[in-house]
Parts: structure tokens; C-alpha cells; sequence
């Protein structure tokens, strides 16, 4: 234990100093982070294993907001390499990097995502609005008798919500806080149902504290389901319960489309193309970001950097697509990958 303990010293040091002597205290990549992110990670990752020397990567999926706390906990072979995000990097966390010493961050953007709100086949598809799933979803909604004041949710059916939706029970299988997938569809779905409603939407420039509650709060009466940061699971909960919503990336409903099928939102279903040319109103951008003062201390970090960013991963006929990855135009991905090749660090936000 204590020789153990001298080892992981070393390689601390080791990077600290911007020295690699020390590498073989940990001769793996560390990744953490984003669910939505795990799988297209690790598709790289095993290819990665595959074609070179290197050992393949270990990756855990920890969410969005838990990878980056991870990853900003400090330098060193005790803290992971990499960090996956299905949002961008907060100002905050970009501050606690810099606080525990993580200073040159390279930023990659992937691809892009939707959000798929999604039931089992055995029942009929759904059709609905952001407006519809802010008020099946929220804490607090507006007043169904009227005014201008929100009350506890009140909503207990798909029908109590929108006359024209079924009278089944709401129940919305979705991630925790610690997600990034939940935060961007609070933003891309809950922010934007939410301000349909003129006296939420005023409240943005009035009182921006009481609007982010007014429109990003979840119930916590039962309608609303934290599942974990495992996808998989919602999609196989969802798959034995018919009157079920799951939420979660496109890529878990396009490897599971033969038991799954996405609802409809504003009129557009998910799918590779609607996503790819923005007519779905749901989708997002995909992230990772690597600590450069482990590149070259940890071995492998450029060359796994150098296959993520191939065209034949993520780009337009990339096998990372077929994995439901929606690729970046291609000047956008020459820039990612010029600037994941030279360890371009990211500017202040």
C-alpha cells in the first residue's frame, strides 16, 4: 500500500511538473461524464484499444455536472483525463478548475444530439407541445382558474393537461439534476413552454431568480421519475410500462427503435435528419474536454484525441453517425479537430 501510495505520488508530481517519466503509475485514459455521451466514448474507445498500443480507456458515466466535478477536483492521476458533457462548460466549473489548479482545458465539440421524450411501441405515439410538458413537468404552474399566479401542480393526467392528449396518467422517467441532459431540457423545453405564459416571461427581466424556479422547477409528487444517469434503464422501464415517458438522447431511441418510438414535439419527430437540419426544436450540442497538463504524462490522450476527431468517427459517414451521433458541419469539425490536435486550451467564459 504504501509503495502504491509512492507511485501515484510520483505521477502526481509528474504532471504537476509537465514531466511523463512517472506514466506508468496509471498507463489507462480516465474518462467521466455525460450519459448521453458514454456511448459514443466508448465506441471510440474500444476502436481506440483495438488499433493501437495503448490500453483501452476506462470510462465511467457519472452525468454532465458529476464528470466535471470530477474532472475539476484537481491535476493529477487521482482525477480523470477527460470529461464528457452533453452541455457546455459552466463559468463556475470553468472557476473550480481553475481554483484546484486545472488552468488549460481543451474544449471538443462532437456533434450534435436531440432529446427524445419517448414511450414503448405498444402504445399510440404521442403528440406534444413544449407548453404541454412544462405543465405535465413543473413544480408550479399558472393558475388553471385563471390570473396571474402560479399554484402547486395540480396536473394528473396527459388529458388534465391538454384536452386533446390521452387520459392516462402522467408519468415522465427522466435524469437527475446532476445531468446535463436535464439541464438542457429545462432550457431548450421547460424554459420555452413556460414563457407561452406573458407574466412568467416578464418575470425573466423583473425577478430572474423566481422565473428560473417558475420554469425550470420538476415536480416531486411522483410524476416525474429521477432514473439515474443510466439510460438504459429508463429505455428498458419504459419498454414494460405503456403509459410511461422516458427522457433521454436520440442515440438510446435510434439503437432501440425496434421497442421504442419518440413523441412528436411541436409537430416534429426526432430523427437523424430533423436534428441534423434544426427543424427539431429539441437537440443540443456535445462536448468533451481534456486537461492538457495530463497529455503526455498519461499515455495515449493525443492519439485517442486524434481518433475521436477522425473522419472516419465523427464524420458525415463516421461510425460514430450509425451510433446516432449527428455530425458537425465539416469547417466546424476541422476547427474542433485543429484545435484538439495543437491542445488549443479554451478561453475564459
Amino acid at each position: 500500500m504504501f509503495k502504491k501510495t509512492l507511485v501515484v505520488a510520483a505521477l502526481s508530481a509528474a504532471i504537476v511538473s509537465g514531466t511523463a517519466h512517472a506514466a506508468a503509475a496509471r498507463d489507462y485514459i480516465s474518462i467521466v461524464g455525460s450519459s448521453t455521451v458514454y456511448p459514443f466514448a466508448t465506441v471510440v474507445a474500444e476502436q481506440f484499444g483495438k488499433t493501437t498500443k495503448f490500453k483501452t480507456p476506462k470510462i465511467e458515466s457519472t452525468g454532465s455536472g458529476g464528470g466535471l466535478k470530477l474532472f475539476c477536483a484537481g491535476v493529477g492521476v487521482e482525477h480523470p483525463d477527460i470529461t464528457n458533457a452533453s452541455r457546455r462548460i459552466k463559468k463556475s466549473e470553468q472557476e473550480l478548475c481553475a481554483k484546484n489548479g486545472v488552468k488549460e482545458i481543451v474544449e471538443v465539440k462532437i456533434g450534435y444530439d436531440g432529446i427524445a421524450v419517448a414511450n414503448t411501441k405498444a402504445a399510440p405515439q404521442m403528440d406534444l407541445s413544449r407548453k404541454d410538458l412544462y405543465l405535465a413537468l413543473a413544480k408550479d404552474v399558472p393558475n388553471p382558474q385563471g390570473g396571474d399566479n402560479l399554484v402547486p401542480n395540480p396536473y394528473k393526467t396527459w388529458k388534465d393537461v391538454n384536452a386533446s392528449l390521452p387520459a392516462t396518467k402522467i408519468e415522465v422517467l427522466g435524469p437527475p439534476p446532476t445531468s446535463g441532459t436535464r439541464d438542457a431540457f429545462g432550457e431548450l423545453v421547460m424554459e420555452h413552454g413556460c414563457q407561452e405564459f406573458g407574466f412568467i416571461k416578464a418575470m425573466k427581466k423583473t425577478d430572474k431568480k423566481a422565473f428560473q424556479a417558475a420554469c425550470m422547477g420538476i415536480r416531486e409528487d411522483g410524476a416525474y421519475i429521477e432514473a439515474g444517469e443510466n439510460d438504459n434503464l429508463i429505455v428498458q422501464k419504459i419498454e414494460a410500462n405503456p403509459n410511461a415517458l422516458g427522457i433521454f438522447g436520440f442515440s438510446f431511441l435510434d439503437q432501440n427503435g425496434d421497442k421504442i418510438q419518440g413523441s412528436k414535439i411541436d409537430g416534429v419527430t426526432p430523427t437523424f435528419d430533423a436534428i441534423a437540419d434544426g427543424s427539431y426544436p429539441v437537440s443540443r450540442p456535445l462536448f468533451f474536454y481534456v486537461k492538457k497538463a495530463h497529455v503526455g504524462a498519461v499515455p495515449g490522450i493525443a492519439d485517442y484525441l486524434a481518433e475521436f476527431t477522425s473522419d472516419k468517427a465523427w464524420g458525415a459517414e463516421g461510425y460514430l453517425s450509425e451510433k446516432g451521433l449527428i455530425p458537425m458541419p465539416e469547417a466546424e469539425r476541422k476547427q474542433f479537430a485543429h484545435d484538439a490536435k495543437a491542445m488549443t486550451p479554451m478561453g475564459a467564459l
